[in-house]
């Protein structure tokens, strides 16, 4: 349709009124640009809207009448958008989208959810897990509004705010003779098997770490859930470099693990928030973004274990 809610501003002014002058002065545009809001109407509907009384003004013909109310009706529905629009812009309730790293979800997501629902109980909220390059994907698509992830292959159409920085760490059976150990250098790990989070990026990362120190990884088995890569670890068929540290030091199969700092000046994994920039966040995207601000820290990572000092 080639009208705009303009013209029927302009025509719903001069059939309230009768007259393109005084039409002209409450909205306060120029009589020619009334008087063309009319015609071009009149031309897009084929009707006739006014009857034109030579200095006496307008009168609506039947027709004009009956398209006066619709106008008027479709004024005030988009005045409604307006207002749905203001809402969502402001209230901190209605729906809300957001992406998790894998690894993280279990130990984050829902102490995160749980805390920002209590504070705000009007939202609607829904996780979704992927790995980095499909949480990317989602924002692209704007099926997420936010993600909680690494920043990995962070490209310029993503903003990314950093919130923690997560050491990567040795993952032992707590059997294994250097269990004990406060810190462990990665090339007294070398001759043993390893155990690969078979994850996009997070893999290329782990295995970057064997390369920097000139050591290639006896990869034993790979998996891209953390909880198998655990069983692996706990039932002793090797050792795995992970960032996320769970409170529960049981694999899924019971078998007991320790966690060892990793020796060395390694760049750590940086945890925050990505999305797409440019996109103007709502007042409920906004909350959830200052309360994960609030909880989450290098210090202080809902879910995940304290070094034991």
């Amino acid at each position: 349709m080639r009208f705009t809610l303009r013209q029927l501003a302009y025509f719903v002014a001069a059939g309230e009124v009768g007259s393109v002058t005084l039409a002209s002065e409450r909205v306060n545009v120029s009589q020619p640009s009334i008087s063309a809001a009319i015609a071009q109407l009149e031309t897009e509907f084929g009707l006739q809207l006014f009857i034109r009384h030579h200095a006496q003004g307008l009168s609506l013909t039947a027709a004009g009448e009956r398209f006066l109310q619709a106008a008027k009706a479709l004024l005030l529905q988009a005045e409604e958008l307006h207002n749905v629009a203001d809402e969502v812009a402001s209230a901190v309730g209605g729906p809300l989208q957001f992406g998790s790293f894998r690894t993280l979800s279990p130990l984050l997501v829902p102490d995160l959810c749980r805390g920002f629902l209590d504070r705000y109980p009007r939202v609607k909220l829904s996780a979704t897990e992927g790995d980095e390059q499909s949480l990317l994907l989602s924002l692209r698509r704007a099926e997420i509004s936010l993600a909680l992830t690494y920043q990995l292959n962070v490209t310029p159409d993503i903003e990314f705010e950093p919130l923690a920085q997560l050491p990567t760490y040795i993952l032992l059976p707590s059997s294994h003779p250097l269990a004990s150990r406060r810190a462990i250098a990665l090339a007294e790990l070398a001759e043993e098997p390893f155990i690969l989070l078979d994850l996009p990026l997070s893999r290329e990362y782990f295995i970057s770490l064997f390369m920097l120190h000139g050591l290639s990884p006896k990869i034993a088995a790979r998996s891209d859930y953390p909880e198998t890569v655990r069983s692996y670890v706990a039932s002793g068929f090797g050792f795995s470099l992970l960032t996320a540290r769970p409170v529960n030091k049981a694999a899924l199969n019971g078998r007991l693990l320790s966690y060892v700092r990793l020796k060395g000046n390694h760049e750590p994994m940086v945890l925050g928030i990505a999305t797409l920039r440019g996109v103007r966040k709502t007042r409920t995207a906004q909350a959830f973004v200052d309360y994960c601000r609030s909880v989450i820290s290098t210090d202080a990572l809902p879910g995940t274990a304290a070094w034991d000092e």
